[in-house]
């Protein structure tokens, strides 16, 4: 029976869910197709065979790059913390990009698309990678157009996406485009997922430091307001934009997500400021502007009230390293973070 041939290649402290999440969707998808259904056959294989180790520990049974060899129906590269020094592998780069020509489709999860470009297979495409490092890609490869918002970015046979689980809903994708929609539904159904998440990944990313709203109208206003940071956003527009008096929408607000609507706004740009501080080297004063603080003063007083800390403190102290490797430093001509 044909089957379609996923090669993942797999490397030392990879991220483990940017390959657990795809493979479980693969391997869901069999389960769920109908005996006449073309199967994936999964296999990974690794310049570190026979077992490699991922960044949390878990280990993954491999077989050497040279099991490889033949026609490949989908690879999939994915991202990790070691990324540096899979980056610096030049017998891992010249594989992929070998692997890559004889591939009908090319997939990258998280930071796997920098070993894409990075093997030269991306000059002249769009692309996408984790929210936290698209700008340093942009800058590392300018022959490469880098979109911040999408989960995940198609490009002829080329699939990217953003940070980490967002590989699960690319693999929901490629199974949409080998199966169809409904099938790709039901498979999302069994694993208790979303089929196609709303917004792009900057939106997700601030998410995670608060819940959604089980209300409708509440929680479009939460990810509306969580995709225009930089804007003025005031209370009475987001109230209207959502349907409801500014007093009901309040009450409603407060009842769901536990903060009255204008708290939820600082904590959101806070938030957002927080990950810029760790993972770029804006100036602080452009990073108050892009998350809608009218002027650095404000995101000062603000950020030191909630934090107890200056804005250059917090970078000092939480600074981190990108998944290229590179240390991200505070500027040190922006007096203003003192």
């Amino acid at each position: 029976m044909h089957q379609r041939r996923v090669v993942v290649v797999v490397y030392s402290g990879a991220q483990a869910l940017d390959i657990a999440g795809p493979v479980e969707v693969f391997d869901t998808a069999n389960r769920r197709l109908p005996e006449t259904g073309v199967r994936y056959r999964t296999e990974f294989v690794s310049a570190d065979a026979p077992l490699v180790r991922t960044c949390s520990g878990m280990v993954i049974a491999a077989e050497p790059l040279d099991a490889g060899r033949g026609p490949i129906d989908t690879l999939l590269v994915p991202g990790g913390w070691s990324l540096r020094e899979a980056l610096a592998d030049r017998e891992l780069l010249g594989w992929i990009h070998r692997a890559a020509a004889r591939s009908r489709r090319v997939a990258s999860v998280c930071g796997g698309a920098f070993l894409l470009a990075e093997a030269g297979l991306l000059k002249g495409r769009r692309a996408t990678t984790h929210w936290a490092y698209c700008e340093e890609m942009a800058q590392r490869y300018p022959d490469v157009t880098v979109d911040r918002e999408p989960i995940f970015v198609w490009d002829g046979r080329f699939v990217t996406s953003a940070g980490v689980s967002t590989g699960i809903d690319m693999a929901l994708s490629l199974v949409e485009a080998d199966h169809g929609a409904a099938f790709a539904l039901e498979v999302a159904r069994f694993l208790v997922l979303f089929f196609k998440r709303s917004g792009g990944q900057s939106q997700f990313s601030a998410v995670l430091d608060a819940q959604l709203a089980d209300r409708a109208p509440i929680r479009a206003a939460q990810e509306w307001i969580l995709a225009h940071l930089e804007l003025p956003l005031p209370v009475p527009e987001i109230a209207e934009r959502a349907n409801m008096s500014l007093r009901n929408f309040a009450r409603v607000f407060r009842r769901e997500v536990g903060t009255p609507p204008a708290q939820y706004i600082e904590q959101m740009r806070l938030a957002r400021a927080r990950k810029l501080l760790e993972s770029t080297d804006l100036p602080v004063s452009q990073i108050a502007r892009r998350c809608g603080f009218p002027a650095p003063e404000t995101f000062f007083r603000s950020f030191g009230r909630a934090l107890e800390l200056t804005p250059n403190e917090y970078r000092q102290r939480f600074q981190t390293v990108s998944p290229a490797g590179l240390v991200v430093r505070p500027d040190p001509s922006d007096r203003s973070t003192a």
